[in-house]
């Protein structure tokens, strides 16, 4: 597809294809969910002249108004006689837009009444812009919309007047300008200065005003991309699923409900089904992950336009050997559907119950896992293990074990990932049968093991960061005062030197909140024993009650090795004490690194 330049629409030409309903939303995109404040901030940014952002309509036809289920904006009586543009981006502005000019008696989503929007033309021409943008709901803003004498007093333009026709916004002006002017002659007859000022400036500002309505709504122009009637339902999915709204990403998963539909098959009721099985992975996007997994079982690849293959009948080109194309299809019918996506809930399910064992991966908290964003990857590729041959299962374990580990200490999960999940896929299941080269993924991660920076992972959450407390619970880390190991529901990292002394020492900067100096442990060992008292105080007192040996081998359990105990037992206990003691840890915990190498 060629590179879309956009066009532009004035605001009185866009006000008309509003009026005769030529905007329809398809049955993917989100409901309407903008408060009142949201659409006046939207009235305030045109009236200002400010840049609204873009628009991207996808001019239609009946198969794909009827395909994709669309329906009018918001509070639109539509027939469909008028319907014309899909709109792919921009269903919150122009609904906005709508709700604004044309005031339907419709209430706002999840309110109980219909709301009004003015501007108060006396402080928008004083330049008040903050006050002169105004909504009611109550029963006094239904009468000042119909109320031309109550607003000319007001000075509130009804902004459902750019609604009507152009005569009735010229009839607003004029009659607005009238009323102060007829104000102004009994001034004048009364002799009244104070009056006669503020009359005048009043004929003045509705003479100013009128002047800038002709101006926004003949000049002011929106920015639009039509994408052309004929493309291809794939490519409006590839390129549906890049766009941004109001900082939410707008994913594929509707798209393929919506398209479902007509087929008779509710993809969202089968997600339902499936979603308390997952529920330790907490993304809105896990949805979108089955899809992905269901897509990699069977193609390999992932991005959008690929799962589009994934509706039942679509056909799809591929090279034949001997180069040439031929039409193939996935997915031959509903049922078919329902069992590869019932295979894909089972691949993710056992990928999860993998990642959060103890003994396997060690995230046994979902907010100590390093990516969400890897699970399609390594559902997919734990599921193809059942299909290597009984000669490598165990050595394909192990390199499953090893393609993990060197994609949460090299951050590879960390962008976008759905051409890397392919081209991971389509290696690590090749190298599974030791017919293939091993990964380059893997000779980065040993090139990278002496360079990791440790002190820096500050921040929980990171694949690194989290990749080492996951190290923590694989190594068997137990509380320092129950010696019980650690558990889900009472599970947190704590500092091992307390913070409040590291806020103390101002060489020290956020090295104290370094993954070195974290550690897990229950919560109540934390307050209660720890609480804001230096190693050297606390960890006697656990020798002293269980001898030195227990206490050794306990804090073994968390990769503090026995030179940095001894430092933590310095008394007094200095910042280059503390510095010393994280470079010793550090290298410790290298080492356990390096280790899943072997």
């Amino acid at each position: 597809m060629k590179t879309q330049k956009p066009d532009y629409i004035s605001l009185t030409n866009l006000v008309g294809r509003l009026r005769e309903g030529r905007f329809v939303i398809p049955d993917f995109q989100r409901e309407f969910e903008w408060k009142p404040w949201d659409i006046r901030e939207l009235v305030r940014s045109i009236f200002l002249d400010y840049y609204i952002g873009s628009l991207l309509l996808w001019k239609g036809k009946s198969e794909n108004f009827s395909a994709l289920a669309c329906e009018a904006l918001y509070g639109h009586n539509n027939d469909q006689g008028s319907q014309e543009h899909i709109v792919l981006d921009g269903q919150q502005r122009l609904t906005a837009l709508y709700y604004v000019f044309f005031a339907p008696d419709t209430p706002l989503p999840n309110r109980s009444s219909r709301f009004f929007f003015f501007i108060r033309v006396d402080r928008f021409m004083a330049e008040a812009y903050d006050e002169a943008f105004v909504y009611d709901w109550t029963r006094r803003g239904e009468n000042l919309n119909d109320n031309s004498e109550a607003q000319f007093d007001n000075h509130m333009f009804p902004l459902s007047v750019i609604g009507g026709s152009s005569w009735d916004l010229g009839n607003w002006v004029q009659n607005y300008e009238k009323h102060w002017a007829e104000k102004k002659e009994q001034a004048e007859i009364w002799d009244d200065n104070s009056a006669l000022n503020h009359t005048d400036q009043c004929v003045k500002n509705a003479i100013g005003f009128g002047e800038h309505l002709k101006s926004i709504t003949e000049q002011y122009h929106i920015a639009y991309i039509e994408l052309d009637r004929d493309l291809a339902i794939d490519k409006v999915c590839d390129i549906f699923t890049q766009i941004n709204s109001r900082g939410r990403r707008l994913d594929i998963f509707d798209l393929i409900n919506a398209l479902l539909k007509p087929k008779e098959l509710q993809l969202k009721l089968l997600w339902r089904e499936a979603e308390p099985k997952l529920d330790f992975v907490n993304t809105e996007r896990l949805n979108v992950y089955l899809l992905q997994v269901m897509s990699i079982l069977l193609q390999a690849y992932c991005s959008p336009k690929y799962l589009y293959y994934l509706l039942p009948e679509q056909a799809r080109q591929v090279r034949a050997a001997d180069g040439s194309l031929k039409k193939t299809v996935l997915i031959r019918d509903v049922t078919e559907f329902k069992g590869h996506w019932d295979n894909a809930v089972g691949a993710v399910e056992s990928a999860i119950k993998l990642l959060r064992h103890p003994h396997e991966f060690g995230a046994i908290s979902q907010e100590y896992l390093p990516y969400v964003s890897i699970i399609p990857a390594f559902a997919s590729l734990n599921a193809t293990i059942h299909d290597v041959s009984d000669l490598h299962k165990l050595s394909a374990r192990r390199k499953l074990h090893l393609w993990y580990w060197a994609s949460v200490f090299t951050n590879r999960y960390s962008g976008a990932v759905e051409s890397t999940s392919a081209r991971d896929y389509l290696d690590v299941k090749s190298w599974y049968e030791d017919d293939a080269a091993e990964p380059s993924l893997i000779d980065e991660f040993r090139s990278r093991i002496s360079n990791l920076d440790l002190r820096k992972e500050v921040k929980r959450g990171t694949s690194v960061y989290n990749g080492v407390f996951n190290l923590l619970i694989l190594k068997g880390a137990r509380d320092w005062v129950t010696g019980n190991a650690c558990q889900p529901d009472d599970l947190d990292d704590h500092h091992i030197v307390p913070r409040s002394w590291g806020n103390n020492e101002s060489d020290l900067d956020e090295n104290i909140h370094s993954i070195l100096n974290r550690t897990p442990l229950t919560t109540d060992t934390n307050r209660n024993f720890i609480r804001d008292r230096l190693p050297n105080e606390y960890i006697p007192e656990l020798i002293g009650k269980n001898g030195e040996d227990i206490v050794r081998q306990t804090m073994d359990s968390h990769y503090v090795s026995q030179k940095a105990l001894d430092i933590l037992l310095r008394n007094p206990f200095k910042p280059q004490d503390f510095v010393e003691f994280l470079n010793e840890r550090e290298d410790t915990i290298r080492k356990a690194i390096e280790n899943l190498l072997n």
